[in-house]
């Protein structure tokens, strides 16, 4: 069962203070200098539950040398969110990385934890990572960012805009919340994400067909439209408004220098994008590797997307990244 931690007063970014909780799972076991803490953030969409999968003897983490701890992010349906506070739910309320990032340094202070081996992250994980990175260089000794930036870019937000006005234009919404489930608005939501998420050459493939898929159509009713299903719109919603917000040097210690941000990282850093990945390009990684200081740029290459950083059903590219961060932990 996963632990909980409460923050009670925690003072948001948007301004409003309230008491929120982290919801995290460890795995493996402290060891006596405790020097084996890896961060692992969770993702968009995603529960620990959901992306703990290479955490095993011989993953990419391997609990028997580390004790990983999850935490999930605000807005994802276990910590503090939309559909289990009715404060959080409020117009103006939001949640951003900012806010993430010092709730989880107070729950590391909370477990004793001085400094992190690793911040490991994919997507919004690894958007963490690199606020992890910037906001506390005396931290984090490495820092692994899979498929992520450390601000969205205007490409970026042109997807998420998408997603959002898919969910808001279902006849469920009010203007100000969902009134039902917005079945349409899901449909549209789905079929969005999935077209960004893989590659033109992921879908040529179709690996789907040897997973049970009968088309592609069954593909994506079955797989991403049901996985999206479960979870609340509201909390889709607020994890849309995180994503669109991230920026690393957006706040008080940067207050917008990004250059400066960046270039604070004091992390042994591993840039890893998709070499197919759609909305965190390789090229828009690639420019934040070069501002960080001691960064490593090592793209995957898969035919994967924005996917291949999460390869839970594809064996190559799990394969790579276990090299990869097994070279960064040494």
């Amino acid at each position: 069962m996963p632990d909980r931690y409460v923050l009670d007063p925690f003072e948001l970014q948007c301004g409003v203070e309230l008491p929120v909780t982290i919801v995290y799972q460890t795995y493996g076991s402290l060891n006596r200098d405790r020097s084996n803490a890896v961060l692992y953030p969770t993702s968009y969409g995603a529960q620990h539950t959901d992306v703990d999968w290479l955490i095993r003897p011989d993953g990419i983490l391997d609990p028997t040398r580390w004790f990983v701890i999850m935490p999930n992010m605000f807005g994802n349906g276990l910590s503090t969110s939309p559909s289990t506070c009715a404060a959080a739910a409020a117009p103006g309320v939001y949640f951003t990385h900012y806010d993430n990032v010092r709730a989880q340094a107070a729950l590391l202070d909370h477990l004793s934890i001085e400094r992190l081996a690793l911040v490991y992250g994919w997507s919004m994980g690894a958007q963490q990572g690199y606020h992890w990175g910037a906001l506390y260089p005396e931290r984090v000794q490495r820092v692994a960012a899979l498929c992520g930036t450390a601000k969205t870019t205007d490409h970026n937000r042109i997807f998420l805009y998408s997603l959002r006005a898919a969910l808001q234009g279902d006849p469920a919404w009010n203007g100000t919340r969902f009134e039902g489930i917005p079945e349409r608005g899901f449909h549209t939501f789905t079929q969005i994400y999935a077209s960004w998420a893989a590659s033109q050459a992921y879908y040529r493939a179709q690996p789907y067909l040897a997973w049970g898929y009968t088309s592609l159509e069954d593909y994506l009713l079955r797989s991403w439209e049901a996985g999206y299903r479960r979870r609340d719109p509201h909390n889709l919603l607020a994890m849309i408004e995180t994503w669109l917000r991230c920026d690393v040097s957006d706040n008080p210690i940067y207050a917008g220098d990004y250059v400066r941000a960046l270039g604070s990282i004091a992390a042994k850093t591993l840039v890893m994008p998709a070499t197919t990945d759609l909305y965190f390009t390789p090229e828009d990684c690639q420019a934040e590797a070069q501002l960080i200081p001691n960064s490593d740029y090592c793209p995957i290459p898969s035919i994967w997307g924005h996917r291949a950083g999460n390869p839970y059903q594809n064996p190559e590219d799990e394969a790579f990244i276990r090299r990869a961060v097994g070279g960064l932990l040494g």
